[in-house]
């Protein structure tokens, strides 16, 4: 299996939209995904087996120093293969050539081990307000 990857690839808003809605199982919810990224992204990585979109990450940021890992998913029927791990690894080395010094990443506890030991974060204390 060999999986292309892109950092600001372009991609169909419908295609991220599908994936997101197997990746997180829920349904579609119709986001014009590639005018939000646009719009308050550093950038994205975008996962293709032959033509298929089977992965994507958003890198947003401050516009300075940071980064952050957002929406990182896997089509279902690929997981298990490295495909996230090539996600992050593309977006971290996208960050670092824009000129981040840190990447930030907010994740479950059961997605602990998939961010600290495959793709290197180190665990941080943080803060969040339910809106």
């Amino acid at each position: 299996m060999t999986i292309a990857y892109g950092w600001r690839a372009g991609f169909g808003s419908d295609a991220l939209d599908a994936l997101h809605a197997a990746g997180f199982d829920r349904p579609p919810e119709g986001i014009d995904w590639l005018a939000r990224v646009e719009r308050h992204s550093l950038g994205w990585v975008c996962a293709r087996l032959r033509e298929r979109l089977v992965g994507f990450v958003n890198v947003a940021w401050d516009g300075g120093a940071h980064a952050f890992i957002l929406d990182t998913v896997v089509a279902p029927d690929v997981r298990g293969r490295g495909v996230g791990t090539g996600l992050v690894r593309v977006a971290t080395d996208g960050a670092r050539a824009a000129g981040c010094r840190w990447l930030h990443v907010d994740y479950e506890a059961g997605l602990a081990g998939f961010y600290q030991k495959a793709c290197g974060f180190t665990p941080t204390a943080a803060g969040l307000v339910a809106l």
